[in-house]
């Protein structure tokens, strides 16, 4: 499969940015960590193809915003452990928050 020429399709995913004016080098991560946080299935698959897992795992290893289920969809991708995820690490010891009705 050829390479594609960017790693996203979908401007709505940087609907607060010049998407056409990101630098898929100097920018790869605020990209990576975007798709994954707001693109579909074929976001993802695009911006795998465009730069690779090799770079796309330490930059979700490291992110510390990622949901629960954008970790296990890393672990799933990755064949790693969610304890590996900062993120992860950071919502097992932060104490729940209850409401009180």
């Amino acid at each position: 499969m050829q390479k594609p020429t960017k790693p996203y399709d979908n401007k709505r995913i940087f609907w607060d940015v010049d998407s056409e004016k990101l630098d898929f080098d100097e920018k790869a991560t605020f990209i990576i960590e975007r798709v994954f946080e707001r693109g579909d299935v074929e976001d993802i698959r695009q911006c795998r193809r465009f730069y690779g897992d090799e770079k796309i795992a330490p930059v979700l290893i490291k992110d510390e915003r990622l949901t629960p289920q954008q970790i296990a969809l890393a672990v799933a991708l990755f064949q790693n452990n969610g304890e590996d995820y900062i993120a992860y690490r950071i919502k097992t010891i932060q104490p729940q928050q209850y409401k009180i009705l």
